[in-house]
């Protein structure tokens, strides 16, 4: 998702270069009224991009109207478009208006274009060329002046190959194409994107932060769902940790996705009150979601694991790793055998540690931070000595 500041303006929130371009080619199709194509995945904040396409036109004083065209049934979705007469249909007990009469004057935002049924894709397309519809039960057209923009997270090049989507409906809409990137490119924005958050959902005043280590993590992390991800997250931590700092290793398993918890450093064999202990050397019961009725504390310092020399692996190691990693801007022009790069790592690591623990499998998964059922099923995975297990 991308995030507007105020959504009004179309101040479209981020400061890498991804986002920079993005706002300057957002500038450049607000200024024309051919039809727009966001591409991006869930997440991404297409809607987002379309409001400040509006925002920034000609149009910005006229209506902006949404529509899911995947969220509503194929045999709803005509009526809500192109509006209905009374009579039409069984139920419709009066006249009522679609979308783009609705949309007169200003622009119509089509998300999730790629789910539009095949028949009503004709009558879209004639819509587009024409620039007039007809209700359903009417008997006279209608002129309507609108912008589209439409949306996807589809592959519509592929529904066409396949006919799924029409060829010609997709070069009528594909006029100004926008691809919006995932939050996976473009890490360099999460601390700003982890302050507007807080700071827009801070309960009494009492916005969270975010542990050094916290922030390195959450950088790292492949977010799937986006930004739409992420402001869920922060959103959870501000109800039940209001004006808390956020150390992601002692937070309910629940509240994080797999990845993450794998990535914090739990051990599925612990309960979250043997993570780690607080400053004071007391242990916080951090409480399940039906639990947490009073007010939560949470460890504003990092869990430490220290080895017989004295190194803080988390903090220095692991750290400057994380840190190496978003430092890759290009990639050689043959690829990266990434999965390879990732499996080795793991290997020796797992391997490093029974060396280190003389075989022993539990005392293994503790150095690794990971859950002996886990640990057991790397060691088979990687075909590792059976005698060390």
């Amino acid at each position: 998702m991308v995030v507007v500041k105020h959504n009004s303006t179309g101040n479209i929130l981020g400061s890498s270069s991804e986002l920079t371009q993005l706002r300057g080619l957002i500038k450049q199709c607000a200024a024309s009224d051919a039809p727009v194509l966001l591409r991006g995945e869930s997440g991404t904040g297409k809607e987002l991009v379309s409001r400040a396409l509006h925002s920034q036109s000609v149009r910005a004083s006229n209506p902006f109207v949404a529509i899911n065209c995947g969220a509503i049934p194929d045999q709803l979705l005509e009526s809500e478009l192109f509006g209905h007469r009374r009579g039409a249909f069984t139920g419709a007990t009066c006249d009522r208006k679609g979308r783009f009469e609705l949309a007169h004057k200003g622009t119509l935002f089509l998300d999730e274009i790629g789910d539009m049924p095949s028949q009503l894709q004709v009558k879209f397309l004639r819509v587009l060329e024409e620039k007039v519809i007809q209700p359903l039960g009417g008997t006279s057209e209608i002129e309507v002046d609108v912008r589209i923009v439409a949306a996807t997270h589809r592959d519509l090049e592929e529904m066409v190959s396949e006919g799924e989507f029409r060829e010609d409906l997709l070069y009528r809409l594909n006029v100004l194409p926008i691809r919006i990137p995932p939050l996976s490119q473009r890490k360099e924005d999460i601390p700003e994107l982890l302050d507007h958050f807080a700071e827009s959902f801070a309960v009494s005043n009492k916005r969270v932060s975010f542990t050094r280590r916290s922030l390195l993590l959450l950088q790292a992390y492949s977010w799937p769902g986006n930004v739409r991800e992420l402001s869920n997250l922060v959103q959870r931590f501000s109800v039940l940790y209001p004006g808390k700092t956020i150390e992601l290793s002692k937070i309910p398993e629940e509240f994080l996705s797999q990845e993450l918890i794998h990535m914090a450093g739990f051990s599925e064999d612990s309960t979250i009150g043997e993570q780690s202990d607080v400053n004071s050397g007391e242990k916080e019961d951090l409480r399940s979601f039906h639990e947490v009725e009073e007010e939560t504390g949470l460890n504003d310092s990092l869990p430490q694991a220290n080895n017989e020399e004295g190194v803080d692996f988390l903090a220095n190691d692991f750290e400057q790793i994380i840190e190496l990693s978003n430092t890759i801007t290009t990639l050689p022009d043959a690829g990266v055998p990434t999965k390879d790069i990732l499996n080795n790592l793991e290997s020796n690591l797992i391997r490093t540690a029974l060396d280190q623990t003389n075989g022993n499998v539990s005392k293994a998964s503790e150095l690794l931070q990971m859950g002996r059922t886990s640990l057991i099923q790397k060691i088979n995975k990687y075909h590792l000595d059976k005698n060390q297990a």
